[in-house]
């Protein structure tokens, strides 16, 4: 960090403003209420009781002399000289060499050689694209105003709202034990490995995301869990839930990770590296797959999969928008308004996120652009064999983009030899 501060090379104090509140949030008085605490609040029955006390006086005291002092130092150090040298700009190119940095983002998200400028054109297509199926949901639903109207009621009508998170982490599970039925109609093949849903802890749910994925054990031995942020329910939709199951859980990442586990042929670099345009873009595909196991019945339901359609489109205009074409964070946060009905509580944090992780977002060009979305809408013969094959090509980076053109022309769609022609080429290039 101090090297940062000499060379120029420092975050958006926007973004820093955040951290203090954080580091706070880690020095308190008494060491059972620390997060570093919480594995020994429930300790496995094997471990004998006196060992286990022995373990929690021991954890007590090195919370107390070593943790909660280390967090108070760095508070400081952070508080005095960080945060002061933090500058006020968000665009990746206002760091030293931070146009070619931007640029090698771009290339080794994208996957492309695309230039921020041609980024930015597609994402604007899309979201009027995606505007307009917007505005079929709004006149099915029979509302009286216009789109703008629409978003407002989606973002504050109390009945898209639980009143407490219990309710909201139930509603997820419930909603998580209505999609895995209907998997077996769009897969052959259904990965082994559980999964299971939790809440987003609470000393990091205020300045997170509305959910993540985080994968089980390669050997099987834990779990993956699909985490929820039940932050403040009364802005987390109940029709997003839909779509973002589907996304993070199955058949969305819970899949894409427990699925390369299953595959001992493969390296294991091929089972476990995470390449966004694929991990996310196979997210993408798997919201789309609720059509096909007919979990779209609701138009609300539909709208929250547009919804983060749109989401991923927007993303394409501000990123470019902030990094390369000198938007202002205000900017970027009221183009999302205008195009979305996400609350400003997720919009804010996304944003915010774009700005400190520039370029993550630019992977969304594969889908809009070349990747699962037309695959979408050509409807293999055999849907179930087709996914379960699309998603044994496990990550991979140039070589995955090789395989899906070769894929793509080897046969027309729907032939039946398709998903084996794809097997092939997977497993011998």
């Amino acid at each position: 960090m101090r090297g940062g501060v000499a060379a120029g090379r420092m975050p958006p104090k926007v973004l820093m403003q955040r951290v203090p509140g954080q580091i706070a949030g880690q020095v308190v008085a008494d060491p059972a209420r620390s997060p570093f605490y919480k594995p020994f609040l429930k300790m496995p029955e094997s471990i004998p009781a006196a060992e286990q006390e022995a373990l929690r006086r021991q954890a007590r005291e090195a919370i107390a002399g070593k943790v909660v002092p280390a967090y108070r130092e760095f508070g400081r150090f952070f508080d005095q000289d960080y945060l002061p040298h933090a500058r006020d700009t968000v665009a990746a190119t206002d760091l030293p060499d931070g146009p070619a940095y931007y640029d090698f983002l771009a290339g080794w998200y994208t996957t492309t050689d695309l230039a921020a400028e041609q980024i930015h054109q597609v994402g604007l297509e899309e979201v009027a694209r995606i505007r307009a199926e917007m505005e079929k949901i709004r006149a099915e639903v029979g509302f009286k105003g216009d789109l703008h109207a629409f978003f407002q009621h989606l973002r504050t009508d109390p009945k898209f709202f639980h009143k407490e998170p219990a309710d909201l982490l139930e509603a997820y599970q419930a909603l998580s034990k209505r999609i895995d039925p209907e998997l077996v109609k769009v897969f052959r093949t259904i990965p082994r490995l559980p999964y299971g849903v939790r809440p987003i802890p609470d000393n990091i749910a205020p300045d997170t995301t509305t959910a993540y994925y985080q994968p089980g054990a390669v050997d099987g031995s834990r779990a993956g869990f699909y985490y929820v942020n039940l932050y403040r329910p009364e802005v987390r939709p109940t029709w997003e839930m839909l779509a973002l199951s589907l996304h993070e859980a199955v058949p969305g990442h819970h899949f894409q990770f427990a699925r390369g586990a299953e595959l001992p042929d493969m390296p294991m670099f091929r089972r476990t590296a995470y390449f966004v345009a694929y991990s996310e873009g196979w997210g993408l595909y798997a919201e789309r797959l609720g059509y096909d196991m007919g979990l779209y019945d609701d138009p609300y339901d539909r709208m929250g999969q547009l919804a983060y359609d749109m989401w991923r489109a927007v993303r394409l205009v501000v990123d470019t928008g902030m990094h390369a074409k000198g938007w202002s964070r205000q900017q970027a946060i009221d183009f999302f308004m205008d195009n979305s009905p996400k609350t400003e509580q997720d919009v804010v944090n996304e944003i915010d996120r774009y700005i400190a992780w520039p370029g993550y977002t630019l992977w969304l060009i594969r889908s809009a652009s070349c990747g699962f979305r037309p695959c979408a809408r050509k409807r293999p013969a055999n849907w179930a064999r087709h996914s379960t094959c699309v998603i044994s090509m496990t990550p991979c980076w140039t070589p995955a983009r090789y395989r899906w053109k070769r894929w793509k022309h080897i046969s027309g769609p729907g032939s039946p030899n398709r998903s084996a022609t794809l097997i092939k080429t997977n497993r011998y290039q």
